[in-house]
């Protein structure tokens, strides 16, 4: 979080709030509506409709209009007592938009709701920052859901602390004042500067440089309406947001290790897939060049928790090379299904390899030829492998903003089974599987980092020992020849001979076509990515990825 000054998170709602500027008529499809049931509202329905049968079915559209409408004149006239009764969770309404009312320092506040599309609505909001001597407009899109209130099915909003403003989330509180942190001026490995309006994959990486360097980095702290989070919310990995600046501070500098052809690179290709994530480091120090995501709010390519299927076979096969259970080149069946502990698992499209070498099943990624492995291992085999060569699941990467370091938990039976194959418990996402590729392909993990450790004498994580030469060579084996001749090879044309892949598909419940990984390194430089719901890694990821080791080589 850095040590941004807070204001408290917990608050009373006061019955009624000051109203804050003018009241001016929310208005619905370019009709006035003014106060519209502000007086015996939410309250009156309830009590009126305690001895009818609760109301159910698809709501109208006029239920839609009434409800959106009663509480966004309330919020509008700054009645956040009477604006919280319109929602299906008073409680907490009220205590956060009397929070918001207060403490963004919002006045003159103009509420327009837009054409509904069933029951969501979508509306504008415009209003004047003021704090001390400094006014400032501010205006964004916002929309809400109507739903019915569970106790008797009347209309009401749908509560969400989004509804007062999109990045919050809930618990979060909307400021303005002092911003506490400092800006800062992001620089890429060669001088020139970062933003978000070049790179939008770096607005959620540079809001973390600034809740970190912002206090070190030598800047001055400004005055902006700001989004600071709730405990919650940073331990999911955000940080405080700007939403408006009123008087600029002076930015402290700090340089990354990215690489502005590689992330222009990486921004372009993700920019092809709805769902898409990358990362691209160097394997032999850990700096990381690119980071770009499809979606640009929450960082999935640092922060992602995903099920990463097939590429964690790297590390499967690093535990069976280790313990010489098997070599590339030995005989080793893949049968179309296997038994294991009550489950029955199976190939992609139910193949099997009756008569080959492990070396070939890696490259085709046939599944049972590594989950019949499973009796031969203890519960703990993966998760030591992952932690003590791959620096896995520790929870002690600093890279310079928030991340995941990955999870593989200690498992039994089929779900210890499904690990080997990058499915039941197990959680990476692109930084994580990126590192599995640059360990493999310099030998020794080095921790990723996108901010050098020498800039704030930070320690950087270290695996607790090293794979053996011969296990390298092993696996950059079995990658090689997955990549020139396995289920990477359409990807990878071209950029061999001193490079490795590995594809993944992961199952995710609910989702009709899985998560697409790829995981590469062309010399020294490595990439990983996913494509969520987008299918076969080799088709979906795998573009992305090579496109990135074409452009870096």
């Amino acid at each position: 979080m850095g040590k941004r000054r807070r204001v408290a998170e917990q608050r009373k709602a006061k019955a009624r709030p000051a109203v804050l500027g003018g009241v001016i008529a929310v208005v619905v499809g370019g009709v006035g509506f003014g106060a519209y049931a502000l007086y015996g509202g939410a309250a009156a329905d309830a009590q009126a409709t305690t001895r009818k049968a609760v109301k159910t079915g698809p709501l109208t559209a006029a239920e839609v209009r009434t409800a959106s409408t009663r509480f966004l004149t309330a919020w509008q006239q700054g009645r956040a007592d009477q604006a919280s009764a319109a929602t299906d969770n008073p409680s907490a309404a009220a205590e956060q938009l009397g929070a918001a009312l207060k403490d963004a320092h919002l006045k003159d506040v103009t509420l327009t709701a837009g054409t509904a599309t069933g029951a969501k609505v979508p509306f504008s909001v415009k209003a004047t920052v003021a704090y001390q001597d400094l006014n400032k407009p501010l205006a964004y899109e916002n929309s809400l859901t109507v739903v019915r209130r569970k106790t008797d099915g009347a209309p009401v909003v749908g509560w969400q602390a989004a509804v007062i403003q999109p990045d919050l989330k809930d618990g979060d509180i909307l400021v303005a004042g002092e911003s506490g942190t400092p800006p800062v001026k992001a620089l890429d490995r060669e001088g020139g500067e970062l933003t978000a309006a070049k790179y939008p994959s770096l607005g959620s990486v540079l809001d973390g440089l600034r809740e970190k360097y912002g206090k070190t980095a030598g800047g001055k702290a400004g005055i902006e309406l700001r989004v600071v989070r709730s405990k919650a919310s940073v331990k999911a990995g955000l940080s405080d947001k700007t939403v408006l600046e009123l008087s600029e501070g002076t930015p402290g500098t700090v340089r990354t290790t990215l690489s502005p052809t590689m992330q222009a690179a990486a921004e372009e290709q993700v920019g092809k897939r709805p769902r898409a994530s990358v990362v691209a480091l160097r394997s032999s120090t850990g700096e990381i060049l690119a980071v770009a995501n499809s979606a640009h709010g929450f960082n999935v390519g640092f922060q992602g928790s995903l099920a990463p299927g097939s590429t964690m076979k790297i590390v499967t096969s690093t535990m069976l090379f280790e313990k010489k259970l098997v070599t590339p080149d030995a005989s080793h069946p893949c049968p179309k299904t296997y038994k294991l502990a009550g489950w029955t698992f199976h190939n992609d499209a139910d193949s099997e390899i009756k008569k080959g070498s492990f070396k070939l099943s890696f490259g085709a990624s046939c599944n049972n030829a590594f989950i019949n492995f499973a009796p031969k291992l203890s519960n703990s085999d993966l998760t030591k492998e992952a932690q003590q060569v791959y620096g896995l699941g520790m929870d002690n990467w600093s890279i310079g903003v928030p991340s995941f370091d990955g999870s593989v938990p200690v498992q039994s039976g089929a779900q210890m089974g499904a690990a080997l194959i990058g499915q039941g418990g197990v959680r990476m996402n692109p930084l994580n599987m990126a590192s599995v590729s640059a360990t493999v392909r310099s030998g020794i993990f080095h921790q990723p980092f996108l901010v050098a450790p020498s800039v704030d004498h930070r320690t950087l994580a270290k695996a607790q020992r090293t794979m053996s030469k011969k296990t390298q060579a092993q696996l950059k084996e079995v990658m090689q020849f997955t990549a020139a001749y396995g289920t990477a090879a359409k990807a990878m044309a071209g950029l061999g001979p001193d490079y490795g892949a590995k594809t993944g598909s992961a199952e995710v419940d609910g989702q009709k076509k899985p998560n697409g990984w790829f995981t590469a390194y062309k010399g020294d430089l490595v990439a990983a990515g996913v494509c969520e719901a987008g299918g076969h890694g080799g088709d979906t990821a795998g573009p992305i990825v090579a496109a990135l080791l074409k452009r870096g080589g």
